[in-house]
């Protein structure tokens, strides 16, 4: 059958939008949904799979891609950060690594923009101590976002957003990359592209935006943090290990800056963490792409991508 995928199967190892599924069966594939599969199962069972589709959870290793090849040829993320996949392994045996990373802009950089508010209006804390029947208004006292600085902490599609999303609200930018960014991309959120230790020393709310790498990990330390303004709010969206935890809290308990909003942990869950005993941070627990946008967005661009990846060599 012409522009019809027959004979390839693929392994679902964590729960995605059903569209992608209904998107590869009508185009022919086979698909098996695993959801929750251990990493002992998925080993034992890659073998028999043309393509395996994850999101964060399950951890795509070398020997799980050698336990699939030659019959592995796609690896696939619904989503944006591929540190859950060997990227050398899927090189090495000649495996197709795809993933999604405009999938969750919208919704990861609406999120920086509520753990802002949250952060800067004390709003998690009001509602602990409203519900325990107190009513602190004067404890209350908050800051405006209208006329501060924004500090963006790698400018790609993410951050570019919240960006431009800040400009709306009244922020100034200033912005850090490790490469250039075009004056006309920069124009749109009125960003000044300068150093890091420049956006930390100047900015009010420092929005971090980079994957990890062995560069970023521990980018924000104590050294660092020391840096910034005196009651800065720090935001992390990215990748937990972007920040030194230890060195955030030191610096959250003594007051050195104001408040932190955290969707990402060194550890996750952040089980035994010092920074769940703080008031001045909002923790959510790793949900920038959980709108039912994104992920629906993430499943239908993925599973294009899968039958794109097997259409010229299709039966």
């Amino acid at each position: 059958m012409d522009g019809v995928i027959v004979n390839r199967k693929v392994l679902v190892a964590d729960a995605i939008d059903r569209s992608a599924v209904d998107l590869l069966e009508k185009a022919g594939f086979r698909v098996d949904l695993r959801p929750g599969i251990s990493a002992e199962e998925l080993e034992s069972v890659i073998g028999g799979y043309d393509v395996l589709l994850v999101r964060g959870r399950t951890k795509v290793t070398a020997k799980v891609i050698e336990r699939g090849v030659p019959v592995l040829k796609v690896v696939g993320r619904a989503g944006v950060g591929l540190d859950n996949v060997d990227l050398e392994a899927a090189a090495r045996h000649g495996v197709k690594v795809l993933n999604t990373p405009e999938s969750s802009t919208e919704s990861v950089a609406e999120l920086v923009i509520g753990l802002m508010i949250a952060v800067a209006r004390k709003i998690a804390w009001c509602d602990r101590q409203v519900r325990g029947g107190r009513w602190p208004k004067s404890e209350a006292m908050g800051v405006e976002l209208a006329g501060k600085t924004l500090g963006v902490v790698g400018y790609g599609r993410i951050g570019r957003r919240v960006a431009e999303i800040a400009y709306a609200m009244g922020m100034k930018i200033v912005a850090y990359d490790v490469i250039p960014i075009p004056e006309e991309v920069l124009a749109k959120a009125g960003a000044k592209l300068t150093s890091l230790e420049e956006v930390l020393r100047t900015a009010d709310i420092i929005t971090l935006h980079v994957p990890l790498t062995p560069e970023t990990r521990h980018l924000i330390n104590a050294s660092k943090l020391e840096m910034m303004k005196p009651g800065a709010i720090i935001i992390n969206a990215s990748r937990g290990e972007v920040i030194d935890e230890e060195a955030l809290y030191t610096a959250l308990k003594n007051g050195r800056i104001a408040g932190a909003g955290l969707d990402v942990f060194e550890k996750e869950p952040p089980t035994g963490s010092k920074l769940l005993e703080l008031d001045n941070v909002v923790l959510t627990p790793h949900i920038g792409a959980q709108t039912l946008e994104a992920q629906e967005a993430a499943a239908t661009m993925l599973a294009k991508k899968v039958i794109e990846a097997f259409a010229s060599t299709s039966s």
